[in-house]
């Protein structure tokens, strides 16, 4: 068995791997990397490497792992009270959804997600999770939701640039 440490290594090994584009060589690693930390009862690192494993494997096409990877972590990270990363959690879910074709799973994390990251300060974050959910209404065919949500990312936006801010009020103008 690896040490916490020795583990740290592998993970860190893992993000470099992915930073570099080998995808196959990080999955590997990821992988090795949860399930050391599973094996020392270590559940908040092996939720963060399942992650890890989860947006590696949508990277390589493989959704319904991708999937599998992440179910279940978001009940990890709110154990501990740890938003940000259960946002990140829903949102890696809520990918793999979308990618499968399962719309209303991912708008439902999706959903989940975006207050998650917003108290966590992530606004950015939050406004890729906004725009993602706005993509999936419109693509349903809901555009009144869809131009609401909109209006919701270019509000989360710490600095739109102009055409962010026209559109906002050409949103906003529309809703009337």
């Amino acid at each position: 068995m690896k040490s916490a440490l020795e583990l740290k290594q592998v993970a860190d090994d893992g993000k470099t791997a992915f930073g570099s584009g080998r995808y196959e060589s990080a999955a590997e690693l990821f992988r090795s990397a949860a399930q050391g930390y599973a094996a020392l009862r270590d559940v908040v690192n092996a939720a963060e490497q399942q992650n890890n494993l989860s947006v590696t494997l949508l990277k390589l096409g493989r959704s319904q792992e991708a999937l599998d990877a992440a179910l279940g972590t978001d009940g990890v990270f709110a154990a501990v009270h740890d938003v940000r990363r259960q946002g990140m959690a829903l949102n890696n879910q809520a990918a793999a959804f979308e990618n499968l074709g399962r719309l209303d799973a991912a708008l439902s994390a999706y959903e989940r997600s975006a207050p998650l990251l917003g108290e966590a300060g992530e606004k950015e974050m939050r406004a890729v999770v906004l725009k993602a959910a706005a993509g999936l209404q419109l693509r349903r065919g809901k555009l009144a939701e869809s131009g609401l949500r909109m209006i919701g990312v270019l509000e989360a936006r710490e600095h739109p640039s102009f055409f962010e801010r026209l559109l906002k009020y050409l949103l906003r103008l529309v809703q009337r």
